[in-house]
């Protein structure tokens, strides 16, 4: 097993072409068609579900089990919720975030005819106008209001330009690349996950190396509205990790530098041997890492046991401050996600058992010995306590 390098410039161009591809959920095919195009200059074969979740695949000597990363190409957007009088239009945010983040977003609204740029402002958004208003007025969706660049100050003219209930709405990302190797952008999660996957199949496939099981890249499409790798993984697949942002945040572990283990997230826990195997990786490769809990998140792989898929399941993740907002992350820490992700694939199943979906006792692992653990000391009689 070997610790590869991973090409840090095919991994930045990488995730600025993506950042560059406007992907809010259910609005995915290009992504989808950007991420094909790379896998087939890289010669990795793929097939794609209906709605358009890919799943890649490096043979090893085995295809039971097999073993699969995933990484989602959706990002946080909005829809059009209502035409307003004043040609303003209100917004229905698409995944969960906070309208604190969209003041101030410049974003495209595509409808059926064309594609049109606008900026998304609070109800009050001129301090000459609203004076200290402008401070004092609520948070939510309700109190923001997308205004584009034409002229439209009725329904009536907005009809006229084709816009209509349910078109889409981008937020650009606008990413930064600072030479000291931080980065800020919108839509990291999980554009930057994305292309350090990318980066870990491109180190793979220059290696050469022999694997020993298939190996799945996998990249959905529905992430950010719960469904994630609900209809892309088969009976062959026994484990599966996520890559997706980690939270540093006051009471979080996660780090901008170096890979996140997650042990568990709003879904409970995450599968006891294969995180402590992945952890295991970092120890003996010296990647820098650290482990921490999400209570207020949920992932791909956590959607695969939702949809009723027997595997083991992890999540791993680069730090990224700021979730879901201008997000910032370091360099350095998508470079050890795809460090260990090409560990991972050279690794093959963390328990020999899983190769069958079901069987007797005989190779069912333990999580600790019962003989390895301390009497518990006599309790006292009750004589002693007179």
């Amino acid at each position: 097993m070997q610790k590869l390098a991973i090409d840090t410039d095919f991994l930045r161009n990488t995730m600025l072409e993506l950042l560059s591809i406007p992907s809010p959920v259910g609005f995915t095919d290009e992504v989808v068609h950007y991420t094909c195009s790379k896998l087939t200059e890289l010669g990795v074969p793929f097939e794609l579900t209906r709605r358009g979740a890919i799943r890649a695949t490096l043979k090893g000597e085995t295809d039971r089990p097999a073993c699969a990363v995933v990484a989602h190409l959706d990002t946080i957007g909005a829809i059009v919720r209502a035409l307003k009088p004043n040609g303003r239009i209100t917004m229905l945010p698409l995944g969960t975030w906070s309208s604190r983040f969209a003041e101030g977003a410049r974003v495209t609204l595509f409808t059926d005819r064309g594609a049109y740029r606008g900026t998304i402002l609070p109800l009050l958004a001129s301090g000459h106008a609203y004076n200290e208003a402008v401070d004092t007025q609520p948070v939510g969706w309700e109190h923001v209001e997308l205004r584009i660049d034409e002229d439209a100050q009725s329904v009536e003219q907005l009809r006229n330009l084709g816009v209509n209930i349910g078109d889409f709405i981008a937020v650009d990302a606008q990413p930064e690349l600072h030479e000291n190797g931080y980065i800020a952008s919108r839509h990291l999660d999980d554009k930057a996950g994305v292309a350090a996957l990318l980066a870990a199949l491109k180190a793979l496939i220059e290696s050469k190396i022999s694997l020993p099981v298939h190996f799945h890249p996998m990249f959905t499409v529905t992430e950010e509205v719960g469904f994630g790798a609900s209809a892309i993984l088969d009976e062959r697949i026994s484990e599966m990790v996520g890559i997706d942002i980690a939270i540093p945040a006051t009471g979080q572990n996660s780090r901008e530098h170096g890979v996140t283990v997650a042990i568990c997230d709003s879904s409970g826990p995450f599968d006891y041997h294969l995180t402590r195997e992945l952890i295991g990786l970092c120890e003996r490769h010296n990647i820098q890492h650290q482990r921490d809990v999400f209570p207020y998140y949920f992932s791909d792989s956590a959607a695969a046991l939702r949809a009723g898929f027997d595997i083991r399941h992890a999540l791993i993740g680069f730090g990224g401050d700021s979730s879901h907002g201008y997000e910032r992350t370091h360099l350095s820490a998508l470079v050890a996600v795809a460090e260990l992700i090409s560990l991972y694939a050279q690794n093959g199943p963390v328990i020999a058992r899983d190769r069958k979906a079901i069987g007797p006792i005989e190779g069912f692992p333990h999580q600790y010995k019962p003989e390895d653990l301390e009497p518990p000391a006599p309790l006292p009689h009750p004589k002693e306590f007179l």
